[in-house]
């Protein structure tokens, strides 16, 4: 079923919706979630937390891919769960990649910094649109996808080294970028 097909059926508000989403992204979806949060159980709560979100966001939103939205949502909610989940334990697979982006990102969420979380947002998807294809595919499965520098190797058919070489230079290269733009 196609993605005009499922937002038709979240339109006539019937169950089916929810089970053809899972049925198509239910595995991507669960991946995302379990990278972030390590837990098989988190995941799953997240993953059917988005797919509520979905069902009470559409209508009136009419996303288009489908998939992006539903993953972006996913990511969010797993991401809500991670943090709430850190004060009880550390969990060190997402942290890494983090700490990672640390020295480029700043982490203050505080309401004074929303705007300008908002512009590095934006610029960070200026640069990436103009890396190469490898590096821009690298960059977005490791720190939006959550995936280990191994799977991404295994992924892309090169060595982790390789991978962590591109991400070490794309990281320099955005850090480079970004306070070229004056936003660090």
């Amino acid at each position: 079923m196609d993605d005009n097909m499922i937002i038709g059926l979240f339109n006539e508000r019937s169950q089916q919706a929810i089970i053809k989403l899972s049925e198509k992204y239910g595995n991507i979806s669960q991946r995302v979630a379990m990278n972030i949060l390590g837990n098989r159980e988190d995941a799953e709560e997240c993953v059917n937390d988005a797919y509520l979100a979905l069902w009470n966001n559409i209508p009136p939103e009419n996303p288009s891919p489908l998939v992006t939205y539903l993953l972006k949502v996913v990511r969010n909610t797993a991401l809500k769960r991670y943090r709430k989940n850190i004060s009880l334990k550390r969990n060190s697979y997402y942290d890494i990649a983090l700490e990672e982006l640390e020295n480029v990102l700043f982490a203050d969420n505080s309401p004074e910094n929303e705007l300008l979380t908002k512009e590095i947002s934006e610029k960070i998807n200026e640069f990436l649109e103009k890396e190469e294809s490898t590096n821009r595919i690298i960059f977005v499965r490791r720190y939006f996808y959550g995936d280990s520098v191994k799977e991404i190797a295994a992924l892309t058919g090169n060595t982790a080294h390789f991978v962590s070489v591109r991400l070490s230079r794309t990281r320099e290269a955005l850090r480079k970028y970004l306070m070229k733009e004056g936003l660090i």
